[in-house]
C-alpha cells in the first residue's frame, strides 16, 4: 500500500555550516572588532553572545543570510528570550525545530480526515505517516498539508508505492 511520512528535520550539516560561517563573518567584520559578538552550536541549540540587544540582532541577520543560502528554512529557528550575561554581556538561545510536536500532528491527521480523501493518517513519533490505496490520493494529501500547515517547514520522506 502506497505510504510517505510527514517530517519536520533540519539539515543539520547545513546548520553547522552556515553557524561555522556565521562566526568567521563575525571574527572578521569591523563592527565586531573589540566585542563579545559570538555564536556557536551545541546539539541543536544556536547561542548568540552579544554586548547589546541590537548587536544580537545582527548577528541574528547574519545567520539567517548564511542559513537561506545554504537553502535551509528558517522556519526551523524558535527564538528564545534575551538574557543578561555577567559584565554588559547578553546572550540569546535559539533552538533548531526537528520532528513535529503532538499538537501540530493532531492538527495535521484532522486536516487529512477532514479532507473527504482516500488515505489514512497516522501518527508515529514525531512524524505523521499517510497511506492510502492510489499514488494521487497521496499526492492529493501532500498538497493539502502544504497548503494548510504553512507555520511549519515540513517535508515528505519515505515514499513507497
Amino acid at each position: 500500500m502506497p505510504s510517505f511520512d510527514t517530517v519536520c528535520e533540519p539539515n543539520l550539516p547545513e546548520v553547522k555550516n552556515a553557524v561555522e560561517n556565521t562566526a568567521k563573518e563575525i571574527g572578521t567584520r569591523f563592527d565586531f572588532k573589540g566585542t563579545a559578538a559570538a555564536v556557536e552550536l551545541k546539539d541543536k541549540e544556536i547561542t548568540m553572545i552579544g554586548d547589546a540587544e541590537f548587536q544580537l540582532v545582527q548577528v541574528e541577520d547574519i545567520l539567517r543570510s548564511k542559513l537561506t543560502k545554504r537553502s535551509v528554512d528558517v522556519r526551523f529557528l524558535d527564538k528564545g528570550d534575551v538574557q543578561k550575561m555577567g559584565g554588559d554581556k547578553v546572550k540569546q538561545v535559539i533552538k533548531v525545530k526537528s520532528g513535529i510536536e503532538s499538537e501540530q500532528a493532531k492538527k495535521i491527521t484532522r486536516i487529512v480526515k477532514d479532507s473527504k480523501l482516500k488515505v489514512q493518517a497516522a501518527i508515529q513519533g514525531d512524524a505523521v505517516r499517510i497511506t492510502g490505496a492510489k499514488r494521487d490520493d497521496l499526492q492529493a494529501a501532500m498538497a493539502l498539508i502544504k497548503k494548510d500547515v504553512p507555520d511549519m517547514p515540513l517535508t515528505f520522506n519515505n515514499f513507497r508505492d
